[in-house]
This record gives C-alpha cells, sequence and structure tokens, in this order.
C-alpha cells in the first residue's frame, strides 16, 4: 500500500520524532494500537490489522485514506 510506504516506509519501529507517531500505520497516539494486540510495538502483523481497522472507520477505504493523504501537504491521514 503506497500509503504506508510514505508514511513509514513499511518499517514496524518507525517514530516520528515530532509528532510520536509509530509504526507501519504511524498511530497517533502510538499506543493505540495496543487494541490489536499486546505485540503492537514489534510485530508488524499487528500493526497492519490495527492499521486496516483503523482505515475502514476512518475513511471507509484504503482508496479514501490513499486520496486524503495525497490532497494534504505535507502528508498524513
Amino acid at each position: 500500500m503506497s500509503l504506508w510506504n510514505g508514511e513509514s516506509g513499511w518499517r514496524a519501529d518507525a517514530l516520528n520524532p515530532w509528532s510520536g507517531a509509530y509504526g507501519i500505520p504511524q498511530s497517533l497516539p502510538a499506543e493505540k494500537m495496543a487494541a490489536a494486540g499486546p505485540d503492537w510495538r514489534t510485530n508488524a502483523a499487528t500493526q497492519i490489522s490495527w492499521g486496516l481497522a483503523y482505515i475502514s472507520a476512518a475513511y471507509g477505504s484504503p482508496c479514501n485514506a490513499w486520496a486524503m493523504w495525497q490532497s494534504r501537504n505535507p502528508h498524513w491521514y
């Protein structure tokens, strides 16, 4: 998914030093991902599961999230 390539480069340990957003989906605050599992800090699958649920709830689809990301500069969703 291009969205997460832009957000984190698909790195489970990606940390935005300015906002504190963390992980593949750049959760803010990072601790939100704990809802998906206790291993959220290190498990890419847990982060992806949480991120897809977030996108579904917030945007309805990955395509809608991508469109929102592209419309903002700097990019975020």
